[in-house]
């Protein structure tokens, strides 16, 4: 009977041990490159094409909710050019975020910085769904095509020294 206990206990701490670390490993913040690669799809379908996602160029972050915003580059060279100047990458976000001045509802969108100085949000249509000023960042050093930057107030993401600010709602 002993034996019996001892083994039940046994598993009801190993069960309260990954549950525990399962928590830990969610934190919230920006993913650290392992996690980054488990979330990061490898393709990415819009306006009827198939994009290769690129990896070198991408980021994710989880919020305070445990809910995630994938964002990354993409190769668009099969678009149109018209396509090509708003669409430069996908966004994931399984929770209702706040880019720039507006929101926007949890779900899977293009977007893109333009030359004319918006952040745009695209659906798989190519409709503009969201339309924000970005910044300019002229003191940043060494810019990277994409990256994300956590602040007192959000995360910026970047693309060279042009950012927006996100929040999760």
């Amino acid at each position: 009977m002993r034996t019996w206990i001892l083994a039940v206990l046994c598993v009801a701490l190993v069960a309260v041990s990954a549950v525990a670390q399962s928590k830990q490993e969610k934190k919230p913040g920006i993913l650290d490159p392992a996690e980054l690669k488990t979330v990061l799809p490898a393709n990415y379908f819009f306006d009827d094409l198939v994009a290769t996602v690129q990896v070198r160029n991408a980021a994710a972050i989880r919020f305070d909710n445990e809910k995630l915003l994938v964002v990354a580059f993409v190769d668009n060279s099969g678009y149109s050019s018209d396509v090509q100047s708003k669409y430069q990458g996908l966004l994931i976000t399984e929770t209702k975020v706040s880019i720039g001045n507006q929101d926007l509802a949890p779900g899977q969108y293009g977007f893109g910085f333009t030359k004319e100085g918006n952040f745009v949000v695209l659906d798989v249509a190519v409709n503009e769904i969201l339309s924000t000023s970005y910044e300019t960042d002229d003191q940043l050093k060494r810019p990277v095509p994409l990256k994300v930057v956590a602040v007192d107030d959000g995360y910026r993401l970047y693309a060279g020294k042009k950012y927006v600010l996100i929040k999760a709602k």
